[in-house]
């Protein structure tokens, strides 16, 4: 399910940066909105309008070059203190940064990108896939669980680094602008662009967006009060537990509704044969064989559970699936043409340094080295994650933007754009199922155990008894915006049929657009004081 939609990322980097280009602007635009704004109402005499009044004061005035402020200056009950603080001390002073040193960390960030989806797809991919096949797991569960993983491991690891190194919301923000960008703009993108009107099959959809809209009432109940206990972080995790076994569950329950449903056409036939005995041809038309009925839905059944296993991103690109087999190629293979020759240079040092630290499992020399391929790949992972989230945190402090946005617009955006691409290629091949159920199963992924698993352990492991605080009001209503996102995409596919084409494509991108629009002002306190500006 999920091994589709984590392969061949790199084909698609200039699309994800065109992406991220476009919400730069956007946050820029709302940002000078929100500050206009925010100025304007700092008039107005109330302890926190002149407390932020201040601060924006001092935002204009601050002509300092050193980031290393003392905690005793941080108001840290009018203020969140920046997560800068930290992280190692950049190279750059702020007023550097903000003169045009902060280019290249924009530079590192977008390279981040492009190492993890290199590790994700190589080598971490490969190595969940040798685990799954030895462990002897169903397609469905490891599809919930490691191949989930697989597709999710920079917001995973992400909110792993928010918890315990950053302590900010940036883990959050980008498990929640993912979650949402998964569900509108990957769908959306599928049904824009897969050159056909793609069919949905109504269980797979159903039985996921109910997990996932029980997930976001959950994380909505968890985050609603600013704390996080231990024990609300374990329900989430036993959430997950439920889902992996619904997943287990999958054919046996989908036989079974559908010979219900097989059953009631039987009657309602009946019903109408008894009704009209004395039309002959009614009589001749009307019987069933239950037999010849239930066939194609052994079929649908066997289709929704082998299709993701039958079909990758390779064959559906017209590849031949013996490459995979080989794994990637040598570093040291020139390709032709200027820009492939362009691309090798740019992922040369990555692609290196990968090569000669993990091996590829999937080599015939490497096969019984999966568990090593599998912490290796962790390895390089948080190492990737851990600069990413640095150079963010260096971005949003010199821009004076909250973790949160950072995390909902610019993280959420890099993660997950590549994604999307994948599920395009699938949902090319019709195979609009393995396309959707896969951004959905995704989703349940990063908030039942992405967010809950850090959380967790944070809270009984490393200190017992303590709770993890959720600096930004402003994220329930992302929350609830996520939630309304899951309900609007349900009702318009719904209304379209179970079809994806052009319209709901439309649709599901407008709904975006409304939603980081609106979460972005949110988190820029443009409909209340909700987030504490940066100290």
């Amino acid at each position: 399910m999920a091994i589709v939609a984590i392969r061949r990322r790199r084909s698609f980097l200039w699309r994800r940066i065109l992406f991220i280009s476009f919400v730069c602007l956007l946050v820029a635009a709302i940002r000078n909105i929100g500050f206009s704004r925010a100025s304007n109402a700092a008039e107005t005499v109330g302890g926190d309008d002149i407390l932020f009044r201040r601060h924006l004061m001092s935002v204009e005035t601050d002509n300092s070059s050193d980031d290393d402020v003392s905690d005793e200056h941080l108001d840290r009950q009018n203020c969140t203190p920046p997560t800068i603080h930290e992280f190692p001390p950049d190279i750059f002073t702020n007023q550097q940064r903000k003169t045009g040193a902060l280019v290249v960390h924009i530079c590192v960030v977008v390279y981040m990108f492009i190492a993890l989806a290199i590790v994700c797809d190589d080598y971490f991919v490969s190595s969940l896939e040798k685990i799954c096949e030895r462990l002897g797991f169903s397609e469905d569960v490891a599809g919930a669980t490691f191949m989930a993983a697989g597709s999710s491991a920079p917001e995973l690891f992400t909110s792993v680094i928010g918890v315990f190194i950053a302590n900010g919301d940036v883990g959050v923000g980008t498990i929640i602008g993912s979650a949402v960008f998964n569900i509108l703009i990957i769908i959306g993108i599928c049904a824009l662009f897969a050159g056909q009107v793609v069919s949905l099959t109504w269980w797979p959809l159903f039985r996921d967006t109910t997990v996932y809209s029980v997930s976001i009432a959950t994380l909505i109940y968890v985050i609603h009060d600013g704390k996080v206990q231990w024990y609300e972080s374990l329900v989430m995790l036993l959430l997950y537990a439920v889902y992996i076994f619904i997943m287990w569950l999958n054919p046996k329950l989908y036989s079974k509704i559908e010979r219900r449903s097989e059953k009631r056409r039987l009657k309602k036939a009946e019903k109408a044969k008894s009704e009209a005995k004395s039309d002959i041809e009614l009589e001749q038309v009307t019987p069933l064989n239950p037999r010849t009925e239930a066939e194609p839905v052994i079929m649908v059944d066997e289709y929704i559970c082998n299709s993701p296993k039958s079909l990758d991103v390779e064959e559906a690109t017209g590849n031949i699936a013996g490459e995979v087999e080989e794994g990637p190629e040598s570093p040291f293979n020139i390709p032709d043409g200027c820009w492939n020759i362009a691309k090798w240079i740019l992922t040369f040092p990555l692609s290196f340094v990968l090569y000669i630290t993990v091996p590829d499992c999937r080599r015939e020399r490497f096969h019984s080295w999966y568990m090593l391929t599998f912490l290796m790949s962790i390895v390089w992972i948080v190492v990737f994650s851990y600069i990413m989230v640095w150079m963010v945190a260096l971005i949003g402090y010199t821009l004076r933007i909250p973790d949160t946005i950072m995390g909902i617009a610019f993280l959420a955006a890099g993660t997950s754009v590549p994604d999307a691409m994948a599920s395009l290629l699938v949902a090319r091949q019709g195979l609009g199922d393995m396309a959707v159920s896969n951004c959905i199963g995704s989703n349940v992924f990063d908030i039942l155990l992405g967010l809950a698993l850090p959380w967790f352990i944070k809270t009984t492991l490393v200190n017992y008894g303590s709770f993890i605080t959720i600096n930004s009001r402003g994220l329930i209503y992302s929350v609830i915006l996520l939630f309304a996102s899951v309900t609007a995409t349900i009702i318009t596919i719904h209304c379209n049929k179970w079809k994806l084409d052009r319209r709901v494509g439309i649709l599901l991108m407008i709904f975006y657009a409304i939603f980081l629009t609106f979460s972005i002002l949110v988190e820029f306190n443009m409909f209340g004081y909700v987030n504490p500006p940066i100290c």
